[in-house]
């Protein structure tokens, strides 16, 4: 609510996850992905391929998702520059990318990024971040590897990695475990959410 308003644009929006979020404080919406992409393509506007110039007009959002989206990009620096292109002055990017994660859409998973990465990704497209916080910590992180490694063996997997997970979901609530997660958050990332305005 604090950011999306107007026009919006979900790049490489997949299943469009974050539409229930965010329909409710934007005008319009425009879906774009790529027509190779392993999600349904049900709610894809305009399907283009991200690594090239977008097919949209200058400066006509108000706000930009892009999540989990950027590690797929094999040249970062010109999607960043695309997406400060269609910005709306004082718009805002959102942008949310792993870090200490698995492969995944194999063979399109070409980085990961670091909160410094992000800042000089923003500062060289022109944008002001206005919040930048690592998400996760040591205890996500073992227990997301620790699931996902499991997942693949035979018969168990889905219910080991499904147990894994639920368990650290809830112990992650109990105060001391809350707050190692906290102190490990900066060193022990499992990603990174940033916002940033278009001056």
């Amino acid at each position: 609510p604090k950011y999306c308003r107007g026009r919006l644009l979900d790049l490489g929006c997949g299943a469009v996850p974050f539409y229930g979020v965010y329909r409710e404080y934007v005008d319009d919406n425009i879906c774009v992905d790529w027509e190779n992409s392993q999600h349904d393509n049900q709610f894809v506007d305009v399907a283009c391929d991200l690594t090239k110039p977008l097919p949209l007009e200058d400066v006509s959002f108000d706000a930009i998702i892009l999540s989990s989206v950027l590690e797929h990009i094999p040249n970062p620096a010109e999607l960043w520059h695309e997406m400060s292109r269609v910005l709306k002055p004082g718009g805002h990017l959102l942008l949310g990318v792993p870090f200490m994660y698995w492969l995944h859409e194999v063979p399109h998973d070409y980085y990961r990024y670091t909160e410094f990465a992000l800042r000089r990704f923003a500062e060289n497209s022109q944008l002001e971040i206005v919040e930048l916080e690592a998400v996760g910590g040591a205890p996500f992180v073992v227990a997301d590897v620790g699931a996902k490694a499991l997942a693949s063996v035979p018969w168990i997997g889905n219910l080991a990695a499904s147990m894994i997970q639920g368990t650290c979901a809830f112990a992650t609530r109990v105060p001391p475990i809350l707050s190692f997660c906290e102190r490990t958050r900066a060193r022990f990332p499992n990603g990174y959410f940033l916002v940033a305005r278009k001056a």
